[in-house]
């Protein structure tokens, strides 16, 4: 997950599907006291401490930690949460001022001061863990404070677009007593003052309680959320369908969303909305055939998006053909403009070219536990494409995502597959984590015309239509490289019980669930 600025329309422009007549998402509740409301999940946390982690442990962070600024319900910029108001204090963005609520606590008590917000950024940087959110804070030259309520963030460059940074869940604000400042927490206790407080982190779930002691935006409309963690769709699915959980979140499977669609329950409810999450494959630079232009160019050439999202997805996903999504301000077209359909001729023509006259040998490799049931089928449907081809020799490996991770990080894989959740809904977001020396992939990958002009250049202008010119000249260089080459585009799930409201209002708009929203009804 990445950086930068949001001036469009809130991603999750969600429509509810009900499975039940009269059973919306939208009826009014207060929370109640029969018992917690349990949500599913594919996408467990790596890490409980947010400088360690630039993943699906957000998801978790943004219950339980407070950020300076977030997203209240339908706001598409961030507004003041822990901090009771913040700006840019001179006309170039480059310094960005905000003063906090007064008598911000911690949930063990703790007061929450500026020199706790200072500490929780300036560590970010200082242990820059592997997988970390320390790329994210790449304008940013130092934190100052002012007494117990004012933090100034000075910036090495304008940028308008670091207070959506400061929005994402990697800038949770933790307690300096609790939290080393130059070595992660390794326990699984977490001291923040977000909406719910974290009861316990064990077996497979966490268990959330409203945190009394919360002073933000969100108004919780239950008292008490237990995440419950599942490797796959089918248990996930099962669970709901049992009435072990009242809603699924993240990595409902197609034959799953498929039979919800098709009303095969009389008791349970689909939100389908729009959604920017993306797959894409990544090659290693230091491997001796993926480093090779020709080669990258030819898999580009041969991959078969449409048959991905209609054999492997059930169409419940869609060809995606640029790293920036549909929906965002700059999308463009590239890949497909470049190379158009799927050819084994031209692919053929572009190894010839380059002289190459063999079968190619690539091995590929993807996690199993990270990013939907569909995961595996869908690199067997790529091996097979591929290899159908003529032009290429297949292996496939895979790992779970704690291992997967370090493998990628570390340089092991020579070709490997990621998926990717915004920061925020911008161009920026889909361009910056994946570039440069030092990028989330653990591949450098210099691009110093995207880095050291375009970039740059787009992040000085507030006016993010203005921006367009430069998102789409940076997508043309990654056409161009097919160092990353885009599969599909995800849409947003969410199935609950028809007793459960407030689906539809608890998305973000980097499409993070907001659990303060979801409540039972009271009514029909």
């Amino acid at each position: 997950m990445f950086n930068r600025n949001r001036f469009l329309r809130r991603v999750a422009a969600i429509t509810s599907l009900s499975l039940v007549t009269g059973c919306g998402l939208l009826s009014d509740g207060d929370p109640d006291d029969r018992g917690p409301i349990v949500v599913g999940t594919t996408s467990a946390p790596s890490t409980l401490d947010p400088a360690g982690a630039w993943d699906g442990s957000w998801e978790l962070y943004r219950n339980i930690f407070q950020t300076l600024v977030a997203y209240p319900n339908g706001a598409t910029t961030p507004q003041p949460d822990a901090a009771a108001g913040c700006a840019f204090s001179d006309s170039t963005s480059r310094t960005y001022r905000c003063t906090l609520r007064a008598g911000l606590k911690f949930a063990d008590g703790d007061p929450l001061t500026a020199e706790a917000v200072r500490h929780s950024i300036d560590r970010i940087r200082a242990i820059d863990a592997s997988g970390g959110p320390a790329g994210l804070l790449g304008s940013l030259d130092r934190v100052e404070t002012s007494g117990d309520r004012v933090v100034v963030f000075h910036l090495n460059q304008p940028d308008a677009t670091f207070p959506f940074v400061l929005a994402t869940p990697a800038m949770s604000i933790v307690d300096p007593d609790d939290y080393p400042a130059d070595s992660l927490r390794e326990d699984a206790e977490v001291h923040g003052s977000g909406p719910y407080r974290l009861r316990s982190y064990e077996d497979g779930q966490a268990v959330l309680v409203r945190n009394d002691t919360y002073q933000g935006f969100a108004k919780p409309r239950n008292d008490a959320v237990t995440i419950r963690y599942f490797k796959d769709s089918a248990g996930m699915v099962k669970a709901l369908r049992e009435k072990r959980i009242d809603v699924t979140y993240r990595g409902l499977g197609a034959d799953d969303i498929l039979a919800l669609q098709e009303h095969d329950s009389r008791d349970l409810q689909l939100v389908d909305g729009a959604g920017t999450d993306i797959s894409y494959l990544v090659f290693n630079p230091e491997d001796p055939w993926a480093r090779r232009p020709a080669v990258r160019k030819a898999v580009a050439q041969i991959v078969d998006r449409g048959a991905i999202a209609h054999k492997v997805y059930k169409d419940t996903v869609d060809p995606l053909y640029s790293m920036v999504p549909k929906g965002l301000t700059g999308h463009a077209t590239g890949f497909f403009d470049d190379y158009g359909d799927p050819s084994v001729p031209k692919a053929r023509r572009i190894l010839a070219d380059a002289g190459i006259a063999r079968r190619v040998p690539l091995t590929l490799w993807y996690t199993t536990d990270r990013y939907g049931s569909e995961t595996a089928l869908m690199f067997q449907e790529l091996k097979k494409q591929l290899e159908g081809s003529g032009l290429f020799t297949i292996t496939l490996k895979s790992r779970p995502w704690n291992s997967y991770v370090v493998g990628y990080q570390k340089g092991r894989y020579p070709v490997f597959g990621r998926g990717w959740s915004p920061d925020f809904p911008d161009a920026d977001n889909f361009i910056a984590p994946f570039v440069g020396e030092h990028n989330a992939l653990g591949t450098p990958y210099p691009a110093k015309e995207i880095t050291g002009r375009l970039l740059p250049h787009a992040r000085g202008e507030s006016d993010r239509a203005k921006t367009v010119e430069d998102v789409e000249a940076a997508q043309q260089i990654m056409v161009d490289d097919a160092r990353l080459i885009p599969l599909w585009q995800g849409r947003q799930f969410v199935a609950a019980s028809v007793d459960i409201s407030g689906g539809e209002q608890a998305l973000d708009p980097s499409t993070i669930m907001m659990m303060w929203m979801l409540h039972r009804k009271t009514s029909w």
